[in-house]
């Protein structure tokens, strides 16, 4: 009886020390929801529609690339393609953070997975390279505000985005671009780091302005990966751990 209240005090206090952690990314990623939302009803979408796709895909730059794409006369294939291109990284994130749960059972595992983002990638395995463990409790209440509070705004901005002023011009768009810059140099001290972030950021670049968006997203991404298989552990100068 006594370790099982142990037990639960400190998955409550895992939980909640994982909610602190996500309220940065929930203030960064609110003006996006609502974006989203007011943008999917200009594009012919209904207030539920936009929703549930909030809530049954949750994942920002996909959602905002399918509402550009519907309705447009273009093919299936290409829409789930473009997704697909925008997405890519959730494949290395997932091959990435499996080995940091793979002692959950497997519903929390999916669980998991389909609340992973960008910046729960990041905190997850800061964590555990840390050290510490990344428990299921800490985990879920790192991601489950940011995915509650997703949908809500995204609604949000369905029923009352012909209300909301352009988002662009109050400079509220760069919020989540500089969190993200923050998660990166979050792990500057980690072997082959600068040469990776370098040639990540030149293909995305050059991606960008030669294939477009969305490609350039996830070429980016294999470029750095392909540069950390290549280079040597010790490239950084700094001795890898363990």
């Amino acid at each position: 009886m006594a370790t099982d209240a142990i037990s639960e005090s400190g998955a409550k206090s895992d939980f909640w020390q994982g909610v602190r952690l996500s309220m940065p990314v929930v203030v960064a990623s609110a003006p996006f929801a609502v974006l989203f939302g007011a943008l999917a009803v200009d594009n012919g979408f209904s207030v539920f529609e936009a929703f549930l796709m909030s809530a049954l895909v949750f994942g920002g730059a996909s959602q905002m690339v399918g509402i550009q794409l519907f309705g447009q006369h273009v093919a299936p294939w290409l829409i789930v393609l473009s997704i697909f291109a925008v997405n890519f990284r959730h494949v290395l994130y997932s091959a990435g953070i499996g080995r940091r749960i793979a002692h959950w059972p497997i519903i929390e595992q999916a669980l998991g997975y389909f609340i992973l983002t960008d910046p729960q990638f990041a905190v997850a395995e800061a964590r555990a390279q840390s050290g510490q463990t990344v428990g299921f409790a800490w985990y879920l209440g790192l991601g489950l505000p940011v995915y509650v509070f997703w949908v809500i705004e995204s609604a949000l901005g369905a029923v009352f985005g012909k209300l909301i002023p352009d988002t662009h011009a109050l400079g509220i768009d760069f919020l989540l671009p500089i969190y993200f810059l923050g998660l990166v140099l979050g792990f500057r001290k980690r072997p082959l780091w600068l040469p990776v972030v370098i040639a990540s950021a030149a293909a995305s670049i050059i991606a960008y302005k030669t294939v477009g968006s969305p490609w350039h997203v996830s070429i980016g991404a294999i470029a750095g990966v392909l540069l950390a298989v290549i280079l040597p552990p010790h490239h950084s100068g700094v001795k890898a751990q363990p």
